[in-house]
């Protein structure tokens, strides 16, 4: 996740239902119980086992290829008879970059727009509450099909539950003046952040027909998928169309202030150069592929949010910090170990005086002061205080300031967790796989090179399938009747937050929200879920100050 760590950066149309025929589809229930009509048209998904209904592959906007590249995504369009829904839509324009993704999308194409909805409900009256997952990746990878994000389990829970795709890297993100001069908004930019907002709308519009509530819609989202919650809660485009937010590790509340438009589009510039374009229809010529292949070149400009004038009207903290902010009730923490104590040390053994080291080096004159605040005297002190530190400047920091901003400006309940479960040891059937980047597998890992020492927490991304309810989605791990406990107690909690702006429920450990000016409750997600206190405070403060400087 190196991209996000750099970044430190409506009227609702009515709707009807179908009458029941007597059709039989192949996956059970009739035809026309597996119909909705949309604003667009008539979907036909289908029903799962469970008797949940899927509807896979539904366009909430128009394909944004051609004239519509890099331009704020327009509405879909509408169609006759009924469209099959029971495929996912492609995947966005990404590389393969990170070992824990697997899709199963229609392929990958510019043409992405899509969106998955898995329901339990049998009528259009229902008014279920309603999740909206954005996947992680960085911004430059993931998609709405990986089954780790997968909705049916979801939807067991009484919730309406979606996920949505949206442009990443060169096509979601990039700027340029001219861009910003043709666009009604004078903005460029952010283009992946208007898709999902776009998404929202369609929600609004559209999820009555499903059994949703369109008054009642949770945003939530892991690493980019957080950032991207964040960004919808400050954005004015997005913040009334959502009741309740869920922030998995990440926020646009970072070390590093959002970029500019100005100095961005300069990037822009320079990377157009490269490819020989001199206009933007030059750019726009170029094929998709050719577009991607250029962003993995070294030394290519990368793009990320940026405060462009529109989608953000000034920078996403300060936003926050003057309570512009959707006022909704959040739900947010991260993980253990975010990032490893090579993030400080390098390939540089554990010891204390490497460590002191490694300090000096990073923060000059204030070194003393981070050992103060990350204290270790020993070898395993040091892996800890190490991993502790790295993991706070990458994701930790962002995510909390996030709650505590938001707990000081919102007036709504805050809710915190942090997640401790390391995940069990992998199958047999993985043979020489190694843990990678961000919570990735290493396939076939040469057997000579020494593995990696087993996580002691949890690493970037490892709490998706305990929250979402789908481990046994992933083959990848050996999990144990613990891991599935874990999982029951997490999904309820967040089912819980979903359907009531409160996690708190039957059988659980009770979870109370902050309190501004007092130590913050944090509920320890592991084996022995347990409710802490905050102790950490001075870190975050002294992060900020020295990124101020």
């Amino acid at each position: 996740m190196k991209y996000v760590n750099n970044m430190l950066w409506a009227c609702l149309l009515a709707v009807t239902w179908l009458p029941v025929s007597l059709a039989q589809t192949k996956t059970g229930g009739s035809a026309a119980a597996n119909q909705v009509k949309t604003a667009n048209g008539v979907l036909e998904g289908t029903t799962e086992q469970s008797g949940i209904r899927s509807f896979k592959g539904v366009p909430f906007a128009a394909p944004p290829v051609g004239n519509l590249r890099w331009r704020e995504p327009q509405p879909a369009k509408n169609w006759q008879g009924v469209r099959k829904a029971t495929q996912f839509g492609p995947r966005a324009m990404q590389l393969a970059l990170f070992g824990d993704m697997n899709f199963r999308s229609n392929g990958m194409n510019e043409d992405c727009l899509y969106l998955n909805v898995w329901t339990p409900a049998k009528t259009g009256k229902e008014k279920l509450p309603v999740l909206v997952y954005f996947y992680g990746g960085g911004f430059v990878a993931g998609d709405g099909s990986e089954p780790r994000y997968d909705g049916e389990s979801m939807a067991q829970q009484g919730m309406v539950a979606v996920t949505v795709n949206y442009r990443l890297g060169v096509f979601g993100f990039m700027t340029h003046p001219e861009l910003t001069k043709e666009s009604p908004n004078k903005a460029s930019g952010n283009y992946g952040l208007l898709d999902q907002s776009a998404a929202l709308k369609w929600v609004k519009q559209n999820i009555a027909a499903f059994g949703g509530d369109p008054s009642k819609v949770t945003i939530a989202g892991e690493s980019a998928g957080s950032y991207s919650v964040s960004a919808q809660m400050a954005s004015p485009l997005s913040k009334n169309l959502i009741a309740g937010a869920i922030g998995e590790s990440g926020s646009l509340l970072s070390l590093q202030p959002t970029t500019p438009l100005a100095q961005s589009e300069q990037n822009g510039v320079t990377f157009a150069t490269s490819l020989g374009a001199n206009s933007l229809a030059a750019l726009r010529a170029l094929p998709a592929d050719q577009l991607l292949q250029a962003t993995s070149k070294p030394g290519t400009p990368r793009f990320s949010v940026v405060v462009d004038g529109y989608f953000f009207p000034k920078a996403p903290s300060e936003i926050f910090t003057s309570g512009q902010q959707a006022k909704v009730p959040l739900l947010a923490g991260w993980n253990s170990e975010e990032s490893g104590f090579r993030g400080i040390l390098g390939q540089e053994a554990p010891t204390p005086e490497n460590y002191k080291k490694a300090l000096e080096k990073q923060f000059g004159e204030r070194a003393s002061d981070v050992l103060k605040a990350y204290p270790a005297t020993t070898e395993d002190e040091v892996i800890q205080a190490a991993t502790a530190l790295a993991g706070d400047r990458f994701i930790g920091y962002s995510t909390w300031k996030l709650i505590d901003v938001h707990a000081q400006t919102s007036g709504k309940l805050v809710y915190r967790y942090m997640y401790s479960r390391p995940r069990p040891e992998m199958t047999p059937e993985m043979g020489n796989a190694t843990p990678g980047l961000a919570g990735g597998v290493i396939r076939n890992a040469d057997p000579n090179v020494k593995k990696a020492p087993p996580a002691r927490g949890a690493v970037h991304s490892a709490e998706i399938e305990y929250a979402m309810g789908n481990l046994a989605t992933n083959k990848v791990y050996a999990w144990t009747p613990e891991d599935y406990k874990i999982s029951k107690l997490m999904q309820s909690y967040f089912a819980n937050f979903i359907k009531s702006g409160n996690p708190n429920g039957q059988g659980l450990p009770t979870w109370p929200a902050l309190k501004p000016g007092s130590p913050a409750p944090v509920m320890n997600i592991d084996v022995n879920t347990r409710l802490e206190t905050d102790k950490n405070r001075e870190r975050y403060l002294l992060l900020e100050e020295l990124a101020k400087k």
